[in-house]
């Protein structure tokens, strides 16, 4: 993305139109075992039926465009602990301007300390590489191996200020290039088949900004580009949840991972703290992982007053559906079937890391809505619960007892919450 993401950014930042293309607390007992079973809806958890394996949450910090995080923003942020959203990615930019570089050390590098995976996105090389065309920037094809040595330079200057980057990315949203260097899919592949193969960490492309097949289905269908690209990144602005499956990614992307990079959702104007809209965050995180089989959800700024984190340092509405997933939803944690969408506007995601299994419910109707869950191959457990609803932020809930795998719960209007089975 870019600095016109919303009215609100520093005094300079070019502003676009894009969205016109989109149209803690006390113990809460709001998980009720007391529930006649022949009232509630039925949820299959099993654990056996393996899907993808998640790689973390996060979102970007851009200090050439805003303030960076703070010290204790950065806790906030990469921390685990209470009041904390657990964020496991942070994405920076590549400045095409090598001043600028150090200016994403302090907060990548309190990330890295904190475990979290960083990468990088270019907006544009450095200006002695492009060239003006009828379709606005590009990179000139005789500086392909130029700019190879340029994001070469970005990853050794972070690992020499404690940073390793996880992956680098060959450009953000090259399809929605209006002020920033495009690119077509051609071109990428090109890139990708000639030099890519010199860079020295992961690999990431196309980052297209709606996820669009076109971008990327050049890449899957060159195998020599394939080869040299680790990570198939996309972002998901104004994607319809129709076009969240890749089939061709799942047909030849053996080996390689699916991240989304960037969002916000469900839009820039809106309070984050705004309920119950921002529930819509967790529906959201839902599909990603359900239907797009994504490992990875990464927001757009981690600070904004649309964003996780309130300009104040605290933890949003928004930021609480993420720290949902995000907190106890760790990196090499796998995603396992579950019945996804019991009831209408109810959605159920789980996940499992040897005998750990989170469980995620997300219920928007205006009723509170009965679940009898079975956990296939699991005993009986007291598991811990955690709730955000109108009037409660990530609050511990009441305990639910399982009893040979099963246990019923009636999940309050407009809520999302985790349970959590050792």
């Amino acid at each position: 993305m870019s600095p016109r993401r919303d009215q609100s950014e520093i005094a300079g930042s070019p502003l676009l139109s894009r969205r016109a293309v989109l149209a803690a607390g006390a113990a809460l007992p709001v998980l009720a075992a007391g529930t006649p079973a022949a009232a509630a809806t039925a949820v299959t958890v099993e654990p056996s039926n393996v899907q993808q394996t998640i790689l973390g949450f996060g979102g970007m910090n851009h200090t050439v465009w805003i303030s960076d995080l703070t010290a204790a923003q950065r806790e906030t942020a990469f921390g685990n602990g209470t009041g904390q959203l657990g964020f496991t990615v942070l994405r920076i930019p590549v400045h095409e301007d090598r001043n600028n570089w150090s200016r994403e050390v302090a907060t990548a590098r309190r990330a890295s300390e904190l475990g979290a995976k960083v990468i990088a996105s270019p907006w544009n090389p450095p200006a002695s590489m492009t060239e003006s065309f009828s379709g606005g920037k590009r990179l000139r094809y005789n500086a392909y191996g130029a700019y190879a040595q340029h994001l070469n330079d970005f990853t050794a200057f972070m690992a020499n200020n404690g940073v390793p980057l996880y992956g680098i990315s060959v450009q953000n949203e090259p399809d929605y290039a209006q002020q920033w260097t495009a690119w077509t899919a051609s071109e990428i592949v090109r890139f990708l088949r000639e030099n890519a193969g010199t860079i020295s960490t992961r690999v990431i492309a196309p980052e297209s900004f709606q996820y669009r097949k076109a971008m990327s289905d050049p890449i899957l269908n060159d195998a020599t580009a394939l080869a040299n690209v680790d990570i198939i990144g996309a972002h998901l602005y104004g994607t319809p949840f129709a076009d969240l499956p890749y089939p061709l990614f799942q047909q030849k992307g053996g080996g390689k991972e699916l991240w989304m990079t960037e969002v916000y959702y469900p839009n820039s104007t809106d309070s984050a703290d705004l309920w119950p809209q921002a529930l819509d965050v967790g529906e959201h995180i839902h599909r990603a992982l359900v239907d797009g089989r994504f490992q990875t959800y990464v927001w757009w700024y981690i600070r904004r007053s649309y964003g996780p984190m309130r300009e104040d340092g605290q933890i949003s509405k928004r930021g609480a559906c993420m720290a949902h997933f995000a907190k106890w939803v760790r990196p090499g944690f796998s995603r396992i079937t579950a019945t996804a969408n019991p009831q209408p506007n109810v959605y159920v995601s789980a996940f499992k890391s040897g005998a750990r299994i989170v469980i995620v419910a997300v219920n928007k109707n205006t009723s509170a809505a009965d679940l009898a869950f079975t956990i296939r191959d699991t005993g009986s457990a007291t598991a811990p619960t955690w709730l955000t609803s109108a009037s409660a932020n990530l609050a511990r809930s009441t305990d639910v007892t399982i009893s040979n795998g099963a246990f019923t719960a009636q999940l309050p209007a407009r809520s999302i919450r985790t349970v959590v089975v050792n």
